[in-house]
């Protein structure tokens, strides 16, 4: 009896292991993310005001003569520079905390799919950082110089720093998240869930949606809607161009007797087995 209950709490450590080692593994990546966003947090708190008053500018630029932002709340002219900082903090960290995500999943991924991810990790970095460029550099000036111009005459146009934060803050998650519209539709196409010309059919139904997709992500103005919804229709495009050139590339290969390396061809048994068995080494 107790050689069966040694022999069944050996087999429940021998599962329960990996399970531990893989929650400790994501403790320690987790622990590196925040020590690393914190280290940028206290870099950039000097600059927190600073920081705020760049992020600012778009709007001070177009108010009338005398205009100003206000703070509604006691703390807010301390807070929310600090919310900002952090938030800017976590935005520079994004590389890096894509990295430590990566570096967790990629042991449990097959070959093939350890090819496709890292471009498109590289890609999402990079589209969502345009996307918040775009967002400042060419949204903000004619948001808020039409916001400004509108005003009726006898009303002074003073926001709220609180609300002009969440404001920007929510335009710069909406244009970064749209930008990533071409990873999305090569992704679609290079697994197999549709096809370039499937998505080419549907064309009209992807405007209609980027302009319902302007709509629920921007503030209700038209002119931040269509700003958003045009550059999604263009990266709508833009992403059938290189699923159409990508899968040119393995049709060519195909041809040429070669092995695609990113398609997601079903493995054999061996090879099943294969990597099964460098998982467990892994573990």
């Amino acid at each position: 009896m107790k050689n069966q209950t040694s022999q069944g709490g050996s087999g429940l450590d021998e599962a329960e292991q990996p399970l531990l080692y893989h929650l400790i593994e994501l403790r320690d990546r987790l622990l590196r993310v925040v020590l690393v966003v914190a280290v940028v947090f206290v870099l950039l708190i000097p600059f927190s005001n600073t920081l705020f008053t760049l992020l600012s500018g778009p709007l001070l630029a177009h108010m009338p003569e005398g205009g100003s932002m206000i703070a509604i709340e006691v703390a807010s002219p301390f807070l929310i520079p600090f919310k900002l900082t952090l938030f800017l903090a976590l935005f520079i960290a994004i590389p890096y905390v894509l990295y430590q995500l990566w570096s967790f999943v990629a042991p449990g991924l097959y070959r093939h799919e350890r090819q496709l991810v890292v471009p498109l990790l590289a890609s999402s970095t990079v589209l969502f950082y345009a996307g918040a460029t775009f967002a400042y550099f060419v949204v903000f000036p004619l948001v808020f110089a039409f916001f400004t111009a509108a005003a009726p005459e006898g009303v002074s146009v003073m926001t709220d720093i609180s609300r002009y934060l969440d404001f920007v803050l929510t335009l710069f998650f909406a244009f970064g998240a749209a930008f990533e519209v071409p990873v999305v539709t090569v992704l679609l196409v290079w697994t197999g869930m549709t096809t370039q010309a499937a998505l080419r059919e549907k064309r009209p139904y992807v405007i209609v949606g980027a302009f319902v997709l302007g709509m629920v992500l921007t503030p209700p103005d038209v002119i931040s809607q269509t700003l958003l919804a045009v550059p999604v229709w263009l990266l709508f495009e833009l992403g059938l161009f290189f699923s159409g050139w990508s899968a040119n590339r393995k049709d060519d290969k195909k041809s040429d007797g070669g092995e695609v390396s990113t398609g997601y061809t079903p493995m054999s048994d061996a090879e099943m087995e294969a990597e099964l068995d460098r998982m467990e080494d892994k573990d």
